[in-house]
């Protein structure tokens, strides 16, 4: 069969900061399994620029007779827009609707789209290969675990499909099917590398634990290694961008890995995200050695009483130590913040401001609390009344979407610009761009300025 993925349209925050989108993993993954016994095409229209005309264009020249669609909840709008058009270019083709969102509001995204005949819930891999084989075969898709689908005028969900135990088994992402050299980040090729899914923690903020399951499934440190010497071998790229939630869970596994690009001289740069009570000095001098240039900190809030709320079981001095043992290493450090979340107030806002300010960060990243589908804060926002919309294209974490008891929405947003710019404004980060000569970065955070001076922000 013919089977057409596709990363619909669309502008997120992240391609309007810095100009480009991540490849995208999840479909690369599912045309590994495919392409087996399918004929396979990707279409990542957000790095193509494509607009929906032109997945028109392209759905009439392949002619699949399956589509899937991947999106995320802010992406949902033009996911739905998709699917009408691939039904308008062939309305017997199977449009098959996957990734977070529907994942948690499968009958919902369905009533709210008639285009979409099956949506894949979960890890997909399995789930997508029997869904292709089983519609090959003109055979009944209650067979097949993990979807939920149109049967006449009702919309049926069978049983959940039990996680992959060994993620070794699933082959690698078949990068040779995307414009790989497209994915630029300030004018350098890089790509994106999966090494475990899973988490054991369950913050109130994210899905992960619910969609990944809370046992931490993780590939083998050999695994990995292949697939960096396929990267690197094969396509000649040498910046790698590990997305696991917490890349360093399993600190001995972060050990091997290290050890193997190590003793094989492979030249390659990378980064990770990590707990910040993931991190040791030993850890962090030894992903050093091995290329790790900057790694991503959840810290989340510089309150106490937040982080506890949240359930996020670290502590500020955690992060304290976390930082000064990564720069000690000689690796930059991202520090994640959220702010928003319910129960907090200004005081508590800018207190994180102040911390954010205070630690020995290279970069910080800001975002409005969004309750995604999923996580245990939507359900908290359903239940008690509290979101502002449900127009899921304002769910980008750079707006209020949830109501606030001690903070109204317009002080949100004027905090959340302040956030960035008394972060990136100080004498000392404005220096360090002009000896770097990163004034892109500069003329951005200058206009900001600007324009938060002018009331436009």
């Amino acid at each position: 069969m013919r089977v057409c993925l596709i990363s619909p349209p669309y502008s997120s925050a992240v391609k309007s900061a810095i100009g480009t989108t991540s490849p995208p993993l999840g479909l690369a993954y599912l045309a590994s399994v495919l392409r087996r016994n399918h004929e396979v095409r990707i279409i990542d229209a957000n790095i193509l620029d494509y607009s929906l005309e032109d997945v028109r264009r392209e759905l009439k020249t392949f002619h699949p007779d399956i589509v899937g669609i991947t999106s995320v909840t802010p992406s949902i709008p033009r996911a739905f827009d998709t699917a009408r058009i691939a039904k308008e270019v062939n309305e017997n083709c199977t449009v098959v609707m996957g990734g977070p969102h529907v994942t948690f509001l499968p009958e919902e995204s369905m009533r709210e789209c008639r285009y979409i005949d099956v949506i894949v819930r979960g890890e997909g891999e399995r789930t997508t290969e029997e869904l292709v084989n089983t519609i090959e075969k003109d055979d009944s898709l209650r067979k097949v675990k993990g979807i939920t689908f149109r049967d006449g005028a009702r919309i049926v969900s069978t049983e959940p499909r039990p996680f992959i135990k060994n993620i070794d088994e699933i082959p690698f992402p078949s990068r040779d099917l995307l414009p790989i050299y497209k994915y630029k980040a300030y004018g350098i090729v890089y790509t994106t590398m999966l090494t475990s899914r899973g988490c054991p923690f369950g913050c109130s903020f994210c899905a992960s634990s619910r969609l990944f399951g809370k046992f931490w499934r993780g590939r083998s440190a050999e695994n990995v290694l292949e697939e960096i010497r396929m990267i690197h071998d094969e396509y000649k790229i040498r910046n790698i961008e590990f997305v696991d939630d917490t890349f360093t869970l399993n600190k001995r596994r972060v050990e091997e890995i290290c050890d193997g690009i190590i003793k094989e001289r492979l030249d390659v740069n990378w980064g990770a995200s990590s707990r910040v009570d993931g991190i040791t000095e030993r850890l962090a001098e030894k992903m050093k050695k091995a290329g790790c240039w900057i790694i991503y900190l959840g810290i989340e809030s510089g309150c106490q009483k937040i982080l506890d709320d949240i359930g996020k079981r670290i502590t500020l001095d955690q992060v304290r130590k976390a930082v000064n043992a990564i720069k000690k290493a000689g690796i930059q450090v991202l520090g994640s913040f959220i702010i928003g979340f319910p129960g907090e107030t200004v005081e508590m806002i800018e207190k994180t401001i102040r911390f954010a300010k205070r630690l020995n960060l290279d970069w910080a990243q800001f975002s409005i609390l969004t309750p995604y589908p999923g996580t245990p804060l939507f359900d908290y926002a359903v239940k008690n009344d509290l979101l502002l919309t449900r127009d899921w294209s304002k769910f980008t974490a750079t707006q209020p979407i949830i109501k606030l008891k001690d903070v109204t929405e317009e002080q949100l947003r004027r905090l959340f610009r302040k956030a960035y710019l008394s972060f990136y404004l100080k004498p000392k980060k404005i220096w360090e761009w002009i000896r770097n000569r990163q004034f892109v970065l500069l003329k951005n955070a200058i206009n900001l300025a600007l324009d938060y001076l002018r009331g436009k922000v």
